[in-house]
């Protein structure tokens, strides 16, 4: 590899030009392709297969009326008064117009369904009235047929005693007709009678029906009273908006076109429109991202003492990731791609890219200086660090593919996309960075340089040796050196370990869900709706449950049974603790599937909402009977939390596994892979540590803006393996490789360390420098999803580089001595020779003038670990 990325370099450097060319046309080409063929980007997440997505299928196949999704919007008086009827005409003029909009099937007036709430209820109040009215009247009734009743039977009493009396003085006969005609009588009114209880017993059979289909709906109306339209102090009002699209497939262009109908509101209402409304793409470029670039540069014209120099690698990032960003949001029309996963792309681009080219840059300076000529000095600087480039981005690219295997699309195409931005900053550095290096020449040196090296070069070759040691960062001879102590060693660790233990420690307490409204910055018209709901309609409002129940075909088929099922089911899903208020939506055409909603007691992404949509799953089936599952935004995120959570372990596993092959086959070592994986899962723990001490604690919250702490982003942890994983691998790679290499050569295991360190910490320190600040300046985006990564990624990157790198590993390799090199002789025989500094192509082509070819045999260690540091 590194005889071809030699090749690669020198024929990019002497055509220039056309690899210029090429790579601009590739820029355009993705800009072509974003203009023709970018989508939506979704705003939610979801996972195929999880209980939240399924109910969700089968609602959109059964009851497709309740299957779309939801928006709110905030409207209140802007003088903070009881909304006026002319405010509330101006409300249903913008739900007139926001009924219009393609994709809306229904916006809900706040004020006509309260009106309705209210007949409903004066329906009751009234029927309830009848009906008392109905039983008075019945009781009347029955109170008359018992008199008649009575009357006729004490006429048949009499009758029977004339009969008998007539019988005993021998005058039945006679009197037969008579007692006859008499009894004909009462008998036609006892039937009479009986027909008129048998009409009061109907009707208040009928009655009583009435009463419990009355006190059902009653019931159903108390266990619903809680969701309001409009607040109880009258100044606010929520517009409820359905869509066609579930909430998870709502186009952007729907959401957009409402809120530009919300812009137009008056000027006497204050309008806040909620989270799902609002959060589309995050934007790719702000003022933290600029600075963080600027950080960077100034970094690099510090490193590289000029600005043609510091503005290259800018310059070859900055084309990188235009070409990956463009090229992955040309795909988003027929991909379905989560909107943080360009800007992912993006910070990992950027601070790879600028990495990556200045390696090779700030090797083909030195060697410049050393004396070397301009295309060999690139062609070299390419198949050196270069190589070690293309090694280093192999392992991210490698980790960030490995995402697939946790079975979450959405996850999977993060690391695809981001995988994709690295490969094309691998290839940029090693193709475009020559080709630019070649267009500047020796310019690529500071005018002092160059007059330095104009001088050393007629100077002699004495002089030329010095000036190859010193451009070459050569380390001071052996006796110049000396070795740790033991005891300096056993601080560094134990002060190292100590304090990353320490800092991670708020990681026990980690919580995963998805932003909400809560999250956002104060002034945003986000969380403005999400407080305002919460404090004049209550918490539970801003992540209301959908609950779905399969009814009996006996129970389908029947009105008053389907009625009874419903109320038997809300009721049940009442007397939850932590649910305020429930309330039907609504049956399927063929009544096999009733709808709830349910208002939990607080925030979509408060623990008591996650036990809760637990609870409710557990009781499934309601009475043995009634089936039930849950879905919903709230629902929806803490299925996506668990299933990343269980995916991590394995994901970490395999990212641990991989670390330790690759580190094996570099270092030829068992100990230093085993501690520098182990100090990679520290530096892990303790970013995350950071990210829930500041963003779910709120500690710092005024200094990184985090005005309302909360769960820390789902899928944060894994993508941070996988990223994390891959920056440790290269500092790993540069600073271990200088150890390995001075080893290798003779020098003591111990004096190794210092010499490996001495070689690579300048390069390192920028190179890590130029990252924190890159992914610095996202911790400041406007999106709440962004900021997190962004910490976790610098935070990161400043604990697992300066703290495991450069201070617990060198302490722990000392403490080690020669062990820290042993392998297995059967492993030595079998593991390829992995040449990632590319010092076997040094030898092969040698690279500075005749007087350095004759330095003192020192300085062949700098030769040969010069890739490393470069």
């Amino acid at each position: 590899m590194a005889e071809f990325l030699y090749r690669v370099g020198r024929w990019s450097a002497r055509r220039a030009k056309t690899v210029v060319v090429a790579w601009l046309a590739i820029l355009v080409a993705a800009g072509v392709a974003f203009a023709l063929g970018a989508g939506t980007l979704a705003t939610t997440f979801s996972i195929p297969g999880t209980p939240t997505a399924e109910v969700t299928d089968r609602l959109q196949s059964d009851f497709p009326d309740a299957s779309g999704g939801t928006g709110t919007v905030v409207v209140q008086s802007a003088d903070g008064e009881e909304l006026t009827a002319a405010q509330q005409d101006e409300i249903a003029g913008l739900v007139a117009d926001a009924s219009e909009v393609d994709g809306v099937t229904a916006v809900m007036d706040p004020f006509v369904t309260e009106a309705d709430r209210a007949t409903q209820q004066q329906q009751v109040e009234d029927g309830r009235a009848q009906v008392e009215a109905g039983r008075t009247q019945l009781e009347t009734g029955q109170a008359q047929l018992d008199a008649g009743r009575a009357q006729l039977e004490a006429g048949q009493a009499q009758l029977d005693a004339a009969r008998a009396q007539a019988e005993a003085a021998g005058m039945l006969a006679q009197a037969q007709p008579q007692l006859d005609a008499q009894q004909a009588t009462i008998d036609q009114g006892l039937a009479a009678l009986e027909t008129q209880q048998t009409a009061v017993d109907d009707g208040a059979s009928q009655l009583e029906e009435q009463s419990a289909q009355l006190e059902q709906g009653a019931t159903l109306l108390d266990m619903a009273s809680e969701i309001r339209m409009v607040s109880e102090d009258g100044t606010t009002a929520i517009v409820m908006i359905s869509f066609t699209d579930p909430q998870m497939e709502i186009p952007q262009e729907t959401k957009d076109e409402l809120v530009s109908v919300f812009d137009a509101a008056p000027a006497d209402l204050d309008v806040h429109l909620s989270a799902d409304m609002t959060m589309g793409a995050p934007s790719i470029i702000g003022v933290g991202e600029i600075v963080g670039l600027l950080v960077a540069a100034v970094v690099l014209v510090v490193m590289l003492g000029t600005l043609i120099g510091a503005g290259l690698p800018i310059l070859t990032a900055l084309i990188g990731v235009g070409i990956g960003a463009l090229g992955a949001l040309s795909l988003s029309g027929v991909v379905e791609m989560a909107s943080v996963t360009p800007v992912l792309g993006l910070m990992l681009g950027l601070a790879v890219g600028i990495d990556y080219s200045l390696f090779i840059v700030n090797r083909h300076r030195r060697q410049l200086k050393a004396g070397d000529e301009l295309h060999e000095s690139i062609a070299l600087a390419n198949g050196t660090s270069g190589n070690a480039v293309v090694f280093a981005g192999t392992t991210v690219l490698v980790a960030l593919l490995a995402l697939n295997v946790t079975g979450i699309p959405f996850l999977g195409l993060m690391g695809t996309v981001g995988a994709a931005c690295i490969a094309i900053a691998v290839l940029i550095a090693v193709t475009l960075t020559p080709a630019l290096l070649g267009l500047v020449g020796t310019r690529i040196l500071s005018a002092k340089e160059r007059a330095r090296l104009a001088g050393t070069v007629t100077g002699g070759s004495g002089a030329a040796t010095h000036g190859a040691q010193e451009a070459h960062g050569a380390t001071p001879a052996p006796a110049e050196i000396r070795p740790m102590s033991t005891g300096w060693a056993v601080v560094r660790v134990v002060v190292g370990i100590a304090a990353l233990l320490l800092v991670a420690l708020p990681a026990l307490d980690l919580r995963l869900n998805l932003p909400d409204g809560s999250t956002e910055p104060h002034d945003s018209t986000q969380y403005q709706a999400y407080s305002t709901l919460a404090e004049k309609f209550g918490e539970g409002q801003n992540g209301t449950l959908l609950v779905v129940a399969d009814l009996p075909a006996a129970e389908a088929g029947s009105e008053a049974e389907s009625m009874t099922a419903q109320v038997e089911i809300a009721q049940a899903l009442f007397d939850q603790d932590d649910v305020v208020a429930v309330a039907p939506i609504g049956t399927s055409e063929d009544g096999t599937v009733a709808a709830f909603q349910v208002v939990p007691a607080e925030g979509p992404t408060s623990e008591s909402t996650e036990e809760l949509v637990h609870t409710l799953r557990d009781m499934s089936p309601i009475d043995g009977t009634y089936e039930i599952g849950v879905a919903g935004s709230a629902s929806g995120n803490v299925d996506i939390s668990e299933k990343l959570a269980s995916a991590l372990p394995v994901y970490l596993a395999v990212v641990v596994g991989l670390s330790l092959i690759i580190l094996v086959l570099v270092f030829r070592s068992i100990f230093v892979p085993v501690i520098a994986t182990l100090g990679f899962i520290l530096s892990y723990f303790a970013a995350l540590g950071g990210v829930v001490a500041i963003y779910q604690w709120g500690w710092l919250g005024g200094v990184f803006g985090v005005e309302s702490p909360g769960p820390i982003l789902n899928f944060l942890p894994t993508i941070l393996v996988g990223i994390l994983f891959g920056l440790a691998m290269d500092y790993m790679l540069f600073l271990g490789s200088g150890m390995r290499e001075a080893y290798a050569h003779g020098a003591p295991a111990r004096l190794a360390v210092v010499q490996g360190v001495r070689a690579g910490r300048s390069v390192v320190t920028a190179a890590a420098i130029i990252m924190i600040a890159v992914f610095g300046g996202f911790i400041f985006s406007h999106s709440a999803m962004i900021r997190p990564i962004g910490f976790a990624l610098a935070f990161g990157v400043l604990v697992d580089a300066f703290v495991i790198r450069m201070m617990v590993v060198p302490a722990l390799m000392h403490l080690a001595g020669d062990k820290a090199w042993w392998l297995p002789r059967w492993l030595d025989k079998i593991l390829p020779d992995v040449d990632v500094e590319g010092a076997s192509l040094e030898r092969r082509h040698p690279h500075v003038t005749a007087g350095v070819a004759e330095a003192a045999p020192e300085d062949d260690l700098d030769k040969d670990t010069a890739g490393v540091r470069g």
